[in-house]
């Protein structure tokens, strides 16, 4: 577990590093319905929150397409604003993004009304009809530093 959590703040650090965030926050592992542990702010706000999905077997092309169709658009709704999205060039059935909220209040605000959204419910259920798409999510809030070319 320890390995784990490890991995995984490396893996954020590299990513933040290549889109110009650093100050990686409390890593924690997540389900597809929960975010991760309260936000801590920039001095602006403004927190990132990179995002690691582990799809079961074969089920990447699915998560790719329920975000594609729906999930992009239903984060605009709520708040949420879309960064980017990646898949790593040497590990399947994995999708990271990057999404960014305006302070910590409106991160857990976003969220919930996201998971409340009957939309989304609906489009995550058909989306499971041939199974579940994500085994794991792992989850991190991050802020710009100030030399950051983002910010």
């Amino acid at each position: 577990m320890v390995l784990a959590r490890i991995d995984a703040v490396c893996r954020a650090a590299w990513l933040a590093a290549v889109v110009g965030l650093v100050a990686v926050v409390t890593p924690s592992q997540a389900d597809d319905k929960k975010p991760a542990d309260k936000p801590v702010a920039a001095a602006d706000g403004k927190v990132y929150e990179l995002r690691i999905y582990t799809c079961h077997p074969g089920r990447l092309d699915a998560l790719n397409k329920r975000f594609r169709d729906h999930t992009m658009r239903l984060f605009e709704k709520h708040g949420i604003k879309n960064v980017i999205y990646l898949t790593p060039v040497d590990k399947e059935d994995t999708l990271v993004y990057l999404i960014v909220h305006d302070s910590p209040a409106a991160a857990e605000k976003s969220w919930q009304s996201f998971r409340d959204d009957p939309e989304w419910q609906k489009v995550r259920d058909e989306s499971h009809r041939d199974g579940l798409i994500v085994k794991k999510v792992e989850s991190q809030y991050l802020k710009a530093t100030d030399y950051s070319p983002q910010k």
